[in-house]
């Protein structure tokens, strides 16, 4: 197995794109790190330069204790799993996996070997005399899974495998790679567009944005500590709620003013992001999850000097999920216009606006036991010790 290290690797193409700017990235021996972002990012160009299906502009990129910038793709002891499975047709199961072997002449009892317990390993046993058209979308991405297996390599590199899979089959797939990459402890970076993917199987996820390496770090911190707006709202689903809010001095308190409302805000706050005191009566961005906000009717009192913060809203549109109901709320606090959010924007599809708008749309997350119906004014409790603050120039977190 092997420690995969990018130095200041860039990637510029001739007519002047720049796809991957200096990227600093260490990918610890057995560790399984996922490259995520939107479309156009980067991450698929740093995968293949790593493969080495990509020259790289400037920057070192080593596997192990080698440099291979200039080792060939053959060569990098490195096997690529890639979005189309690429299986050959006339080639039954077992002759699909063990192909690669067999160009490199390993000798066949050794092939047989292989392939049988690559196939142990993916559940392809039952499945080895088979043709490729008489395999479900699963089974032909476990065979091309195979192919990489037996070749045991350094690294596995998986660019968005998962892509052409129906939604139940791709949580399955997820949960197979998963337990793989465990089993095999081999390093592995795994390329997604879909961040739901990158927290489920990341030890690390690592979010690119524009050819820039935005944040690095285990799922959970990405979660509760992003360190900018674009973070921010592309890790978490539904998305963190963005709008623009101010913070008051009320006596010794916080107050946060979200358009006309006014919510109290809770001590822990200030002790966990000191950096706001020096925010007082200028526009901010607030960040509140879907999830942090309880339906007022069903919030319990809780203790006495815990700081109730209510926030009232049209409720336009109600969505009952089974496990919750999701509801979007109108507020008058004005939207954030800024780069990262017209870039998360249009990421979604969501019409990008240029000019703020005096009211916000946001979601959220209530029990399913709530009785909030469309065009009812519904009142959310919202926990303000978890809010997100982030300055509205620079987009960066506030913390200290």
């Amino acid at each position: 197995m092997a420690e995969v290290v990018l130095e200041n690797v860039t990637k510029r193409y001739p007519d002047g794109t720049l796809a991957v700017d200096s990227l600093d990235l260490t990918i610890a021996d057995r560790e399984f790190l996922v490259l995520v972002g939107p479309s156009g990012c980067g991450k698929t160009t740093a995968l293949r330069m790593v493969a080495g299906l990509e020259d790289i502009t400037d920057g070192k990129i080593r596997i192990g204790d080698r440099v291979v910038n200039d080792v060939p793709s053959r060569d990098r002891d490195v096997a690529m799993v890639f979005q189309s499975y690429a299986l050959y047709p006339h080639l039954t199961v077992a002759e699909n996996i063990g192909f690669g072997l067999k160009l490199r002449k390993v000798p066949k009892a050794e092939i047989r070997q292989r392939v049988a317990k690559a196939a142990g390993i993916l559940g392809l046993e039952d499945l080895l005399d088979k043709k490729p058209r008489n395999l479900s979308g699963g089974q032909r991405q476990r065979v091309a899974m195979g192919r990489a297996i037996v070749r045991e390599p350094q690294v596995f590199l998986m660019d968005e495998p998962l892509s052409n899979l129906d939604a139940k089959l791709r949580v399955q797939m997820r949960a197979e790679i998963a337990r793989i990459q465990r089993d095999l402890g081999v390093t592995t970076i795994y390329v997604t567009h879909d961040q739901v993917e990158a927290m489920t199987l990341g030890d690390r996820v690592a979010v690119m944005r524009k050819g820039v390496l935005q944040q690095v770090d285990a799922p959970q911190v990405l979660y509760d500590r992003p360190v900018n707006i674009f973070v921010a709202g592309f890790i978490g689903s539904p998305a963190m709620n963005l709008v623009q809010g101010t913070f008051e001095r009320d006596g010794d308190d916080l107050t946060l003013l979200l358009g006309s409302q006014r919510l109290p805000v809770d001590p822990a706050l200030r002790a966990m992001r000191p950096g706001i005191e020096r925010y007082l009566g200028r526009p901010v961005v607030i960040g509140i999850r879907p999830e942090d906000f309880e339906d007022a009717s069903l919030a319990g009192t809780g203790d006495t000097g815990a700081v109730r913060a209510t926030l009232k809203a049209p409720a336009d549109l109600v969505e009952a999920m089974g496990s919750d109901l999701m509801v979007h709320l109108t507020i008058d606090a004005p939207t954030v216009q800024t780069e990262d959010t017209k870039e998360l924007a249009a990421d979604v599809g969501a019409e990008v606006h240029d000019r703020t708008h005096p009211t916000s749309r946001i979601v959220a997350r209530f029990s399913p036991r709530s009785t909030v119906r469309e065009r009812d004014t519904a009142e959310a409790v919202v926990d303000t010790a978890r809010i997100h603050v982030f300055d509205l120039e620079t987009s960066a977190a506030i913390w200290d």
